[in-house]
């Protein structure tokens, strides 16, 4: 399951935004003590899941999920290093940061006036600042323990950390470092925020929001607006534009209300539908399905993931046993009609445990118990 974080300084719209992506599809479990984030679930929108659902009529029905964490956080400028120690944050797979762009006089702005660049940078700052602190702490430990004990493992974990030390001292978070390898999974326990990926979510106007033009038009527009334009171009940073207070009250309308009111915006998806589907191209998810009678569902896993490992989403038994994938790609059995169909003509293949699944694969496994 893909995991999100939001943040936001107060007055942002970041609990509107979670009660969109969460309250309104699901019910979302609110944190009962301090440091507690509330957490919710909202389901992928897919297509082809209600194609393949209509085609097999299975007693269930499992869309891919995403999990929303939000914490209430004190501080005008968002109290990043209050986040450090809150385990949803730091198992996130990326931050949304909900900024805001909207003007309303009954709701004062923490800074005074509503400027989403300067916020957009005072959160960045407080996440390399929280993150500055980590990595010093554990550079200290890492002299101490080198001194005790040389290890070339420690050493190349020192070497790894003092770079990304420097970075942060000079204001770059940690997101546009090119570490790659056995060095970024020396960094996975650490779960510096500032090296996860950003979605900027515009909390516009609705005057704003209806001004017309694709998605990219929009996004585009709004960042332009907001002054968002160059901090975007950085590294594993993506952007989508919402108002959050009219989608969250389109989203309690009934389906064909909320469609006719999305219409009238010049929208063809809900804020919710938006925003997971720039989580998934901003972290390079996809989805593969298994079909049947009993159940059809999509499981979310990262692009260039092998056979064996998207086993592993379904159950750790069928990776142990793995022995081949069964796959026919979506397109070939919406085409054919049926996996009969697609077996006759050749379209089903067998691959092995190095396979790469592909967006839209229908999978089933084989495996040894």
């Amino acid at each position: 399951m893909l995991r999100a974080a939001l943040i936001g300084v107060g007055s942002s719209g970041k609990t509107s935004l979670f009660q969109l992506m969460t309250s309104a599809r699901e019910t979302a479990r609110s944190a009962h003590g301090k440091g507690e984030a509330s957490i919710g679930i909202s389901k992928v929108p897919d297509a082809r899941l209600d194609r393949l659902t209509a085609m097999y009529n299975p007693k269930k029905r499992v869309p891919a999920t995403v999990e929303f964490s939000d914490l209430a956080i004190p501080g005008g400028t968002g109290g990043a290093q209050a986040l450090v120690d809150v385990a949803a944050y730091k198992n996130a797979d990326a931050l949304v940061h909900v900024l805001r762009a909207f003007q309303d006089p009954s709701v004062p702005h923490p800074s005074g006036a509503v400027d989403p660049a300067r916020d957009a940078q005072a959160m960045e700052d407080e996440l390399i600042l929280a993150d500055l602190g980590v990595a010093e702490r554990r550079l200290e430990r890492l002299e101490k323990d080198l001194k005790k004990n040389k290890s070339a493992e420690l050493e190349k974990e020192r070497d790894v950390i003092t770079v990304c030390k420097a970075a942060l001292e000079d204001g770059r978070p940690l997101r546009t470092l090119d570490l790659k390898g056995d060095d970024l999974k020396r960094l996975r326990g650490f779960q510096f925020l500032s090296a996860k990926p950003l979605l900027i979510v515009i909390n516009l106007d609705e005057s704003a929001l209806a001004q017309g033009g694709d998605a990219a038009t929009r996004i585009e527009r709004a960042a332009e607006a907001a002054g968002l334009t160059a901090f975007l171009s950085h590294a594993a940073t993506a952007a989508v534009a919402v108002c959050a207070k009219i989608e969250l009250e389109i989203a309690q309308l009934e389906p064909s209300d909320a469609a006719a009111f999305l219409a009238d915006l010049g929208l063809s998806e809900s804020g919710l539908d938006r925003v997971i589907r720039a989580s998934y191209e901003l972290l390079g998810y996809m989805s593969f399905f298994t079909v049947g009678e009993d159940e059809c569902r999509a499981w979310s896993i990262p692009r260039h993931t092998q056979a064996q490992i998207a086993a592993g989403e379904i159950h750790s038994d069928i990776a142990r046993g793995f022995i081949r994938a069964e796959v026919v790609s979506y397109d070939h059995l919406i085409a054919r009609g049926s996996m009969a169909a697609c077996r006759e003509h050749g379209e089903v293949r067998l691959e092995g445990k190095e396979y790469i699944v592909q967006d839209g694969d229908i999978i089933n496994f084989r495996f040894a118990t």
